[in-house]
């Protein structure tokens, strides 16, 4: 499989004339709870020739190859990588921590993670992932037979809050780090670690009853979140860190 991701992203970087910068997995194999099934979700940040930021023109800053059901490839360009870090987009945030690298040229992973204290806000950060949660939750798990990944779509983003709301800072990406906020909930643990294993020899249709203590330990969680990311303060930032690591790449 790895082969593949290989030649997919060389062939990127040969038919459309760019320079893959770093490239991760992003999705249920790099949050950790990937089922059997489950297909390989690529993501990568890319610099094109110099030219193309001279010009007037507006193009296109993504790169999707067509989704079959082992992969799934697409790439920002990486203007808006940094854009969207700036704005403190979660999903960038998450790639750069992502446990599953498939490539990163010049140090741009570690020096774009190096800028995250300065640009994260912990408001939209919360808001991301309260909506995330929600959207599941209301949408997904109300019935009384629930596909069982439904849990892990509402759970980690709620936890991510959770985090966020507890140690002030980006929460990690990866789903067992996340628990370390509930570790204490010995019930709730042990409840989720028992959906985890069946989760890894299930295929991604799998459905399940629902589950009362989990559905009310997110509704509770999703409500105290919710009060606490409207007490937190938008937070201001200087684009010059980022424009100069831009130019660097754009140059080298």
């Amino acid at each position: 499989m790895l082969d593949k991701i290989q030649n997919a992203l060389n062939e990127i970087s040969t038919h459309e004339n760019v320079k893959i910068l770093f490239a991760c997995e992003s999705g249920s194999r790099a949050w950790g709870f990937a089922s059997p099934d489950s297909d390989y979700d690529v993501r990568f940040v890319y610099v094109q020739p110099k030219e193309y930021y001279l010009s007037i023109d507006e193009r296109k800053d993504v790169i999707e190859l067509p989704v079959n059901e082992i992969l799934d490839v697409s790439g920002w360009d990486v203007r808006k990588a940094l854009r969207l870090f700036r704005g403190s987009n979660a999903v960038i945030y998450e790639w750069l921590q992502s446990p599953i690298v498939y490539l990163s040229e010049s140090g741009f992973q570690k020096n774009l993670w190096s800028m995250a204290p300065d640009y994260f806000s912990l408001r939209a950060g919360m808001h991301h992932y309260l909506s995330m949660s929600i959207n599941t939750f209301q949408n997904e798990l109300q019935t009384d037979e629930v596909k069982l990944k439904k849990y892990f779509y509402a759970l980690r983003p709620i936890l991510a809050c959770k985090w966020i709301s507890e140690k002030h800072e980006v929460p990690p990406m990866v789903f067992q780090q996340l628990l370390k906020v509930i570790q204490s909930d010995k019930k709730i643990v042990n409840t989720i670690d028992a959906l985890l294993e069946m989760k890894n020899v299930s295929d991604e249709k799998k459905i399940i009853a629902r589950n009362d203590r989990l559905n009310e330990f997110i509704q509770n969680e999703i409500q105290r979140c919710d009060e606490i990311a409207k007490t937190i303060s938008r937070k201001e930032v200087d684009s010059q860190k980022l424009n100069e690591f831009f130019k660097g790449l754009v140059e080298s």
